[in-house]
């Protein structure tokens, strides 16, 4: 049998888009004469859903394109994942469900048996657990059904287990030679690893191929990564889509093979394709087309732009550079070399005068508060305004640009450089902000290097130094990542 792992990106609740990208999927895994396509958890809504499931109308509506789906596919055996009704009265009203149908036939249901209530997961919130084990039998291969989380019980793996049963190790008993897992799997650096380790113990402790369907695609602030996987009975890897992007890719049965596709080969180059795909997803299922970004001279302006750049097309992307009285020559040189290199426009607004009028104006209240805190929260704030206006003005989402490492120490401005509607490098410690920018650099230099060498600066009193306030990124990088990671 040919099995094709089909890794889409949906939008939430867009259902007639989601639909549209399933039935592509099959036509094309049809060309590929495959005999089955999987999809990944829910994607008939997209993952995570969240209070939208407290919607019956958005729980119908998943309901009817599921019926559209299982009319208007032929050809091809398909299992998808959607939101189905218990219809019991106790417990909570809904499962996330996996359905098996072919040829306008609902052949087999599972529901999910694990349901996570850590980190970013809530599924409790919503779901009813399911309470059977969910194999079938089809094309004379008998088949394990589990969705995400009921694969992450492995008591021989897994240091700690969080719950009683472990379904996988349930079915084995039902005799399965194969072993399918759809997930919505988000991203982290170092999971990728935990996981192809974990998957390929499974195979081989049961001597039983595993198939693992991930989403793919960025929903607000969570990102998915895809990498579906096929591992052989000895839990050899034999089948990988590509990391961050729709794919597809096939395992037979028979010979127990498939391709590996390329994915990224460092945690960089998987931040920083992460980090590119979740704006992208961000800018466009919010309904935007074109960006801003405030520039100062600086590494984490000059990166967002770069990311911003390869999400959207330089021609979706608008720069401006508000220096005041502080900013320093040679960041306008350098800010002009930045977007001459990334081919973007950019608005030039000094904000001297403003800051001058504010300052006047408010000195019947105070005086002499120019360096001082009160007077440098002032001028971050002046640009903000002045972002949010274009923002306003154009139509344009105005991308945030403060790191990690400031924000986890509050090292910014309340309604200033924190104002946008998306904060790009906002998990990203400073120490690997310069290590983002000289992988991209390593291609084509686009971020000049005297922005890479210069001392971090705010530039909102004279001679200021970010390591006049902080301790050296390095040191304060160890700190948040011991106690906050």
């Amino acid at each position: 049998m040919k099995i094709a792992l089909a890794q889409i990106n949906p939008i939430i609740g867009d259902f007639t888009y989601n639909t549209e990208k399933i039935i592509a999927a099959t036509e094309k895994a049809i060309g590929l004469s495959c005999d089955l396509i999987v999809f990944s958890e829910l994607v008939i809504c997209g993952y995570p859903p969240r209070d939208l499931l407290e919607k019956k109308d958005f729980v119908e509506a998943n309901l009817a394109h599921l019926q559209k789906l299982v009319k208007s596919i032929k050809g091809i055996g398909v299992i998808c994942g959607f939101v189905d009704k218990t219809l019991k009265k106790e417990g909570n009203p809904l499962y996330n469900s996996a359905v098996l149908f072919d040829n306008g036939k609902i052949l087999h249901q599972a529901h999910k048996r694990l349901l996570p209530t850590y980190d970013v997961f809530d599924e409790r919130r919503y779901f009813e657990p399911g309470k059977e084990c969910s194999s079938f039998l089809y094309k004379d291969c008998q088949t394990g059904l589990t969705i995400c989380e009921d694969i992450w019980n492995d008591k021989d793996f897994l240091s700690r287990q969080l719950y009683p049963a472990d379904p996988v190790e349930s079915m084995i008993k039902e005799g399965v030679n194969l072993f399918i897992n759809i997930s919505a799997s988000p991203y982290h650096v170092g999971k990728r690893e935990f996981k192809w380790d974990m998957f390929g113990a499974i195979a081989k402790k049961y001597g039983v191929p595993l198939l693992y369907v991930n989403q793919v695609g960025g929903n607000d602030s969570v990102l998915f990564d895809g990498i579906s996987l096929a591992f052989d009975s000895k839990g050899t890897m034999v089948a990988r889509a590509c990391d961050f992007e729709e794919d597809m890719v096939v395992f037979d049965t028979n010979s127990q093979k498939g391709d590996l596709h390329p994915v990224s080969k460092t945690d960089t180059e998987s931040i920083l394709n992460a980090l590119i795909m979740g704006t992208r997803d961000y800018v466009r299922k919010c309904g935007f087309s074109r960006a801003v970004v405030g520039l100062s001279g600086g590494i984490d302006s000059a990166l967002t732009a770069c990311i911003a750049v390869q999400a959207l097309g330089n021609e979706n992307v608008a720069a401006i550079f508000m220096p005041s009285q502080y900013t320093l020559k040679e960041n306008f040189e350098d800010t002009k070399e930045l977007v001459s290199n990334l081919g973007i426009e950019l608005l030039h607004v000094p904000i001297k005068g403003i800051f001058k009028k504010f300052l006047q104006d408010l000195s019947p209240l105070f005086k002499d508060v120019a360096t001082e805190v009160t007077g440098q929260n002032i001028q971050a704030r002046i640009r903000g305004t002045a972002l949010m206006a274009l923002s306003n003005k154009f139509g344009y989402l105005l991308l945030s640009t403060g790191n990690k490492s400031e924000l986890a120490v509050g090292y910014c401005t309340l309604y200033g450089d924190m104002s946008g509607g998306l904060a790009v490098i906002s998990d990203v410690p400073k120490t690997i902000v310069y290590r983002i920018a000289r992988l991209i650099n390593k291609k084509k230099e686009m971020i000049p290097e005297r922005i890479i060498q210069k001392p971090p600066s705010a530039e909102l009193k004279p001679d200021q130094l970010d390591q006049d306030d902080l301790p050296p990124y390095e040191i304060l990088d160890g700190i948040l990542k011991a106690y906050v990671e």
